[in-house]
């Protein structure tokens, strides 16, 4: 089977769960779906304190449950520790929560920035002696959850700190649905001077509706790793209240597959999945083509659309 043109990183398991108690069972069922529709790459779930966040307490067993042929699955870690349980759990990837904003950092891990970074150089040591790919988060990369939009000369100053560490890996979260277009292009074209593409994720939320805007420059840009959440689902502990969701996996297959860019992945199985999910969390869900249906191929005739949401 060819390499789909962008390699979608479902984060839900992970995202949505740290904010929704369901059962182990339910984590294990949505990862089957998933993978039935042609997922192949996930953030399953984060190894951090349980009385934090307890919805990922069973992170360990999820992983065991979830491991199959032709899976990366990866995971969220906030210290040296978190990345030991990782290791042990059999994650093929772990990513460090950092914030590049300083109120939400210290909100999320009970450190600073500058005290998150060392404890990432810990955790590069640490890796270089296992068999785990070692990434960063930077979250709020193009600002937020409060504070004024950050552009290509905040990213500078923190990549150059990252790459004197050792870790070429990142992931850049538009935590707060920050940028439109041109602010896309201005601060991954800045990290894209630093790292190469294929080391480089860009997860994309839509608290503002500007997420699927997002994807055609990232694509032009040359990045092929996009963190999507199905229906739009998420939130995290340290803000209550908040949407925090990702950008709708389904709405993002839809406008990347008629735009000629493949992704492997079955959109009316995800369409089915993305129902059922929102049936188990018993949250409205987001996102458009799950209510409306996908836009017809030849010879079909488009679902009758639905204003139920």
């Amino acid at each position: 089977m060819p390499e789909p043109g962008v390699l979608i990183r479902e984060i839900s398991p992970r995202l949505t769960f740290q904010d929704h108690l369901v059962p182990t069972d339910v984590k294990i069922e949505l990862v089957r779906r998933l993978t039935e529709a042609g997922v192949r790459a996930f953030e399953l779930s984060s190894f951090v304190r349980p009385d934090l966040v307890p919805g990922l307490a069973d992170a360990g067993e999820v992983f065991a449950q979830a491991r199959r042929s032709g899976l990366t699955l990866g995971c969220c870690v906030g210290n040296t520790r978190g990345l030991a349980r990782a290791i042990e759990a059999g994650a093929d990837t772990a990513a460090f929560l950092l914030s590049a904003d300083e109120e939400f950092a210290r909100a999320n891990t009970g450190r600073s920035t500058s005290d998150s970074l060392a404890e990432l150089e810990r955790m590069a040591a640490f890796a270089a002696g296992h068999d785990i790919e070692l990434a960063t988060y930077v979250i709020f990369a193009w600002g937020g959850p409060t504070g004024p939009a950050r552009g290509a000369d905040d990213l500078g100053l923190l990549a150059r700190r990252l790459l004197d560490i050792g870790v070429d890996r990142w992931i850049l979260a538009d935590s707060a649905g920050y940028a439109a277009p041109p602010q896309i292009r201005e601060v991954v074209s800045a990290a894209l001077a630093h790292v190469p593409a294929d080391n480089l994720t860009v997860q994309i939320h839509d608290d503002r509706g500007m997420g699927l805007a997002a994807l055609l420059p990232l694509v032009e840009l040359g990045v092929r790793r996009i963190d999507t959440a199905l229906a739009g689902s998420g939130g995290h502990p340290a803000v209550p209240g908040g949407r925090g969701g990702g950008l709708c996996t389904e709405d993002a297959v839809q406008l990347l597959e008629l735009s000629g860019v493949t992704t492997g992945i079955d959109l009316p199985r995800l369409i089915g999945t993305a129902n059922w999910l929102v049936g188990e969390i018993g949250v409205r869900g987001r996102g458009f083509v799950r209510h409306t249906g996908p836009v017809p191929r030849a010879g079909e005739s488009a679902a009758p659309l639905s204003f139920t949401w």
